[in-house]
């Protein structure tokens, strides 16, 4: 399964998401992941780096890609659960290349004027795409909310332009918290940080939401049952082929 993190708006939060996505499906769901650095500034590359290098953190696999990337990724779908691909903040090859393949594309957005302008661009980008890749599920979700009660409408509002165009808005959303700066120097996640905390039942949240998962359990026996059907595919050819050798063999 490929999932796109991307957008064409910087600063939305994009690679801390993929981060974050990327430690709860290894972390709680059991799942083999790789990420996909498409971002030329490597904010992605930098973090598995300094994470890599913590021996008492598990390793995760990542890989810098750019331009045409569509049968890299469908090839690395072979070997994975999930191909998590972190874009720059710009319309680009890579983020087009990766729309074609991707099962899921999640378009993080501040509350803010000035990342919501980006909106029809991205709608026009997703709808071309889908052309190609009919199958593609793609999200808009809202990211670094003010948490002060009185700019509450701000969220309500970026929801509400969002939901104007044919895509979907998750209704899981991150606030400003400085764990995600944190963890992200660090080459952690905020699952990692504080496991019941705020921020991490926020990732859990969007990465559920986006798979349409009631939690971290339900992705895990998804996983198992793909990993159960791949086994008897393989058994039942393998049995097939040596049917086919005893009748050569007769």
């Amino acid at each position: 399964m490929i999932i796109l993190v991307g957008g064409e708006k910087g600063g939305s939060g994009k690679s801390c998401l993929a981060q974050n996505i990327a430690v709860f499906l290894t972390a709680e769901c059991g799942a083999s992941i790789i990420m996909v650095d498409c971002d030329p500034q490597r904010t992605t590359s930098d973090w598995i780096h300094a994470r890599n290098n913590n021996p008492d953190l598990p390793s995760i696999n990542c890989v810098q890609l750019y331009g045409k990337i569509r049968n890299d990724l469908l090839s690395l779908d072979q070997h994975y659960d999930f191909v998590i691909v972190d874009c720059g903040g710009q319309d680009n090859l890579a983020l087009r290349a990766t729309m074609s393949v991707a099962s899921h594309v999640l378009m993080p957005l501040r509350p803010k004027r000035r990342d919501l302008k980006t909106v029809s661009h991205m709608d026009d980008i997703v709808a071309t795409c889908m052309m190609i890749n009919p199958k593609m599920q793609a999200s808009f979700v809202i990211t670094q909310c003010p948490s002060l009660p009185n700019q509450a409408n701000r969220i309500l509002e970026a929801k509400d332009v969002c939901r104007t165009y044919d895509i979907n808005v998750l209704d899981a959303i991150t606030y400003s918290r400085n764990i995600y700066d944190d963890s992200e120097e660090s080459g952690l996640s905020v699952i990692e940080i504080e496991p019941k905390g705020k921020a991490a039942d926020e990732m859990r949240g969007i990465a559920c939401e986006m798979l349409q998962a009631k939690n971290a359990t339900e992705i895990r026996n998804r996983i198992a049952t793909i990993h159960m059907n791949k086994m008897n595919s393989m058994r039942g050819e393998y049995g097939s082929s040596r049917s086919q050798e005893k009748l050569y063999a007769v």
